[in-house]
Order: structure tokens, then C-alpha cells, then sequence
């Protein structure tokens, strides 16, 4: 059993240590719920100490064991909630579970957000590289350390943001608070704790890295989207309006009637096919936007 925590700072730490082994990301929304209202309170009762205030609140909020204890529990929770709904009859035939993709929501959240990171990764690329370039313009100049740390305070807001995109649509725990900073610390201690954090620099990273990574989801959810589809409007295309395959200047050339059927399987197959590497590009990007975005506590 840890000592009754005489200030906030104590209460926070042993309240991360009981955390310990959870998701990242519930450590850092809980550390930050902690500190808000443990700061409220003593703002609403400046007569007190933290040693005092700490003793009267911990019959109400709890001591930093039993509030680890509650949001292990919610997180339980909550991780049932990002599950894709149970199927009634789970099955093993590989054949089945091939078709099956149509009915998992999380696949087509998966290609909308990959049809998405196309926009976003645009803006947080020309968001990073413009605030890049200014730091440097302003570098020399009275404006430059202000900047520099707006900047870095706006990235560390855009992540939290696409945090709440990621969880939404890819299904994957992220913060829904920002990272717990300790107030405690001078102002000038905590910027260069930003600046020291890791997770800054992985985040402006992660910036950068989102319109190459968008540029190539895209294509490749256009790309096996319009093939497939294409493969089966072609025979029916072909039939009613004798719209060729391919056309060569004067030349057309028309698919023998006998193909038609293995285009359209090929295409209906082509979609399933589609979903499934939709949802598997959508839980690899969960995986790399939770490793750079979510500060890793200790």
C-alpha cells in the first residue's frame, strides 16, 4: 500500500504506477481527468493545502488505487465497444469467412477512412512543412520562440484529433485527453519538457508521413475498386450497348461471350477481396498511428 500523497504530483505518480501495464492511451486520459479535477478542487478551496485537500477528496474520488481500478474496469468497456459486432454463428470454413468481410462494419470504415487520409494527409503535410518553414524564417527573429511553440502545441492538437478520427473509424484505443503535463513545473520547464517529449517529434513525423501514406491508400482503394467493379459492368455493357473492351483507334476488340461469366466472378470476387485488404491496411494504420501519436508512460 503506497503513502497517503501529499500533493497532486504524488497523487498522479502513484496513480501511474498503478496503471502500469495498461493501454497508453487510458493512462494518459486518466492522469489528465486526475489532474483536472483534482486542480478544480483546489481552486474551489484555496484554503486548504494539497496534503488537505487530498484527505478530504479521498473518500469522494477515491486514492489512486481505486481510480486505477475503475478505469481498468471502464476500459474493459470500452474495448468491447471498438470490437466489430459478434457474428451469430462463427464459422470456420475459409469460405464463409471470405464473404463474411461484407457484413463487418469496420471494413468499410476502414475504406472510408482511406479514402479520407487522402484530404487529411494533405493538410497535415502543408499544416507541418508550412509551420516547419516559418520556424526557421522566424528562427532569427523576436517572434521565432513563440512560434516554434505554438506550432508544436498545434501538432500535438492535431494528433489529439486524429487520435479521435483513428479510434472512430479504424476501431483502435487513443487518447481522448491531451498528454498529462505536470503544472507543478515552471512554465519554462514544462516547454522544454514539450520539446524533449518524444511523442512531439513521432507526432510532426506522423504529419509528414500522412500524405505519401495517403497518396498510396488511395490509389490503391481506387484502383481495387474501379477493376473489379469495371469487370462486371463490362459484359453487360458489351451485350446492350456492344461497348467494346478496348478501342484503338479504329480498332475494336470485343470479348468472346463465352468470358463474360469469368468477368463478372472475377469482379465479384474482386470486391471481397477489396474489403478484406481494406480492413487489413486499416488495422496496420491503427497500429502505426498508436505507436506515434500515444505518449508511452512508464
Amino acid at each position: 500500500m503506497n503513502a497517503t500523497p501529499q500533493t497532486i504530483g504524488e497523487y498522479l505518480e502513484q496513480l501511474r504506477a498503478a496503471l502500469a501495464g495498461a493501454d497508453p492511451a487510458m493512462i494518459q486520459d486518466a492522469l489528465y481527468d486526475a489532474e483536472e479535477h483534482l486542480r478544480s478542487e483546489l481552486a474551489d478551496n484555496p484554503q486548504l493545502s494539497e496534503a488537505e485537500l487530498l484527505a478530504k477528496i479521498s473518500s469522494s474520488y477515491g486514492a489512486p488505487e481505486e481510480v486505477a481500478e475503475i478505469y481498468r474496469n471502464q476500459e474493459v468497456t470500452v474495448t468491447r465497444a471498438l470490437r466489430p459486432p459478434p457474428r451469430r454463428e462463427p464459422s470456420s470454413n475459409p469460405v464463409t469467412r471470405f464473404f463474411a468481410v461484407a457484413g463487418d462494419p469496420h471494413a468499410y470504415a476502414a475504406m472510408f477512412y482511406l479514402l479520407l487520409s487522402l484530404a487529411t494527409g494533405i493538410f497535415y503535410f502543408t499544416w507541418a512543412v508550412a509551420g516547419i518553414a516559418l520556424s526557421m524564417a522566424f528562427a532569427l527573429s523576436l517572434v521565432g520562440i513563440p512560434f516554434l511553440i505554438l506550432f508544436f502545441g498545434s501538432v500535438r492538437m492535431l494528433s489529439l484529433l486524429e487520435g479521435r478520427i483513428v479510434e472512430g473509424m479504424l476501431g483502435v484505443r487513443m487518447p481522448r485527453r491531451p498528454p498529462y503535463s505536470d503544472r507543478d513545473l515552471p512554465l519554462g520547464k514544462r516547454i522544454v519538457a514539450m520539446f524533449t517529449d518524444p511523442r512531439s517529434w513521432s507526432s510532426l513525423f506522423y504529419m509528414l508521413a500522412m500524405l505519401p501514406l495517403g497518396i498510396i491508400y488511395f490509389v490503391m482503394l481506387l484502383v481495387s475498386t474501379v477493376i473489379p467493379v469495371a469487370l462486371m459492368a463490362a459484359p453487360f455493357a458489351q451485350a446492350i450497348w456492344h461497348v467494346p473492351v478496348v478501342q484503338m483507334g479504329d480498332i475494336n476488340f470485343y470479348m468472346p461471350a463465352w468470358t463474360w461469366p469469368i468477368e463478372f466472378a472475377v469482379g465479384f470476387f474482386g470486391l471481397f477481396i477489396m474489403l478484406h485488404v481494406a480492413r487489413g491496411i486499416g488495422r496496420m494504420h491503427g497500429g502505426i498511428a498508436k505507436s506515434l501519436l500515444v505518449k508511452i508512460t512508464a
